[in-house]
């Protein structure tokens, strides 16, 4: 018998506030670029472990660090005059049936790869150095894996929450960034980094959105051209935004900081298209929430997902399993207006037996809990009976963590 607790929550709806305030971080950005990577050297050495022992071994590649590097930006393409440092971190499974396992050479691989098929100009060769501080596993939590079981224990005692569905405001902030690193969009704006961050703050119906974005200086030969072609891309972000949604008022400012008169060093210009070439550094946890977005007015969890082992470490499984169950709830259960759902995990305990679920519910006009009671444990019910499947598909990378 799982501890399901599940309660009308007495809360306006956050489409119905008054103000909200909703942050992504982009492809590009360095903190985005720590949690993809450590994520898919996850995924990845995950593969490799089924692939030789059938099982996921014990690892966590869920610290890390891309120091920035160094560049001279000029009109018409800079250069790189110190690589990025990017350093991988934490643990893993080295050795197992008398079988070393290339641990190190699966991790820089796997950046390597993220570098080359996500940021068109960076070269992973000449932009990029590597440092691997993966070491190996403790015995404690080692032990976990270890035990003959088809269901492992949870390796932490941690709580998530989850909600849905998403805001008008977060989808706009959302579907921004995609389409501004879409192969459409740079096609038409060459100049236009990777790096980009969306800050959009909601008052009312009204919507300001302030967006960071890394030109590429190779694209451009003046001053004059990086205001005009600024101008031009807010143009088309402000088409775009209206052919889609409905906000009483738009406002798209990009790069505020930028100083007409200083030449390069007035605007925000970079040679490979992110920051980390030569300003700001990223780590692992400082970006996006699992659903793509940063909701400063909802509750979120402190746990980063990114890099966790996908079958005991509850830091990565109730994260993303949160937001799973509360949107499972929403779409099946009629009468609901949003749904948070929390994990709490005991460390030791089945992670099929969460310490407790705990669910509220907003609930439309004329609805009541009774009559949706039973349909939300039963929903909860069946999520944590599959999570063998859900746990094996986070191992191969089929939910986004960023």
């Amino acid at each position: 018998m799982r501890n399901i607790v599940i309660e009308e929550l007495k809360q306006v709806p956050m489409d119905e506030q008054k103000i909200e305030i909703v942050e992504r971080k982009g492809l590009g950005h360095p903190d985005y670029i720590c949690d993809s990577i450590m994520n898919q050297i996850s995924v990845n050495l995950s593969k490799y472990y089924v692939k030789k022992f059938g099982t996921i071994l014990h690892h966590n590649i869920d610290k890390a660090l891309l120091a920035a590097g160094e560049v001279e930006n000029k009109f018409g393409g800079g250069k790189i005059k110190k690589p990025m440092l990017l350093i991988i971190g934490d643990r893993a499974t080295y050795f197992a049936n008398n079988e070393e396992i290339p641990v190190e050479e699966i991790a820089i691989s796997t950046a390597k790869d993220w570098f080359k098929c996500n940021l068109r100009l960076v070269d992973p060769e000449e932009h990029v150095k590597y440092q691997v501080e993966l070491k190996q596993v403790s015995s404690a939590l080692g032990s976990i894996f270890n035990k003959k079981k088809e269901i492992l224990g949870a390796n932490d005692t941690s709580a998530t929450v989850g909600y849905s569905p998403l805001s008008k405001t977060e989808k706009t902030v959302l579907e921004l960034e995609k389409y501004l690193n879409s192969k459409e969009f740079k096609k038409e704006f060459p100049e236009s980094g990777e790096d980009i961050k969306v800050m959009g703050v909601r008052n009312d119906n009204s919507l300001d959105l302030t967006i960071a974005m890394a030109f590429v200086d190779r694209f451009i030969d003046s001053e004059e051209t990086y205001f005009k072609r600024k101008e031009e891309i807010r143009e088309n972000i402000i088409e775009h935004l209206n052919s889609r949604y409905n906000f009483k008022e738009l406002k798209v400012n990009i790069n505020t900081l930028d100083e007409r008169g200083k030449g390069e060093s007035g605007l925000f210009l970079t040679v490979g298209g992110t920051c980390a070439d030569g300003a700001d550094s990223g780590q692992v946890g400082r970006g996006n929430r699992v659903n793509g977005v940063i909701p400063l007015k909802r509750p979120t969890s402190s746990e980063a997902a990114a890099g966790k082992n996908p079958i005991s470490h509850v830091g990565k499984i109730y994260n993303i399993l949160s937001y799973k169950l509360a949107d499972e709830i929403y779409k099946k259960v009629t009468g609901l207006k949003e749904v948070y759902v929390w994990l709490v995990s005991k460390i030791g305990l089945p992670i099929d037996q969460p310490a407790m679920i705990a669910t509220q519910v907003i609930l439309k006009d004329k609805n009541y809990l009774k009559d949706v009671y039973k349909e939300i444990e039963e929903t909860i019910n069946n999520q944590l009976e599959n999570i063998n499947k859900f746990c094996m598909d986070l191992a191969t990378g089929k939910y986004s963590i960023c």
